[in-house]
């Protein structure tokens, strides 16, 4: 039977996440069925993956928070993670986290291929007996 997965990207930075979306598909197994919403920012992930609980096996979270002027890139950052952790442990559901948090672009650039990691964090959950 095929599992059901949920990547819910966030596409505030595009550039980005289309890097992280297309690492993360290219890493899963074809025989999994991969569905994909899209959020405006990492904030909303949490809730688009509650909402969907019961309907997927497995879920990817992608995004971007790239440090700004001021502390708010602390608070979605700590707030999306603790939030993904919480979902994953109650629900005993594998979600990998593919939420990138950079000091600048230039670092967000280079770490799109953290989408494959957070995909293979779900994979080898899903594997485990």
């Amino acid at each position: 039977m095929k599992k059901k997965i949920l990547i819910v990207v966030a596409d505030y930075y595009k550039d980005i996440s289309i890097g992280l979306l297309k690492s993360a598909q290219n890493y899963l197994p074809k025989n999994f069925s991969v569905q994909i919403i899209k959020v405006p920012g990492v904030f909303e992930i949490p809730v688009t993956i509650s909402k969907n609980l019961k309907r997927y096996q497995a879920f990817i979270a992608l995004g971007c928070v790239i440090k700004g002027q001021t502390p708010h890139f602390d608070f979605i950052s700590q707030a999306s993670t603790d939030a993904i952790m919480n979902l994953s442990i109650n629900s005993k559901k594998p979600i990998g986290n593919g939420i990138i948090t950079c000091l600048d672009i230039k670092q967000a650039k280079a770490r799109k291929k953290k989408g494959a990691e957070a995909a293979n964090a779900i994979v080898s959950i899903l594997s485990q007996k």
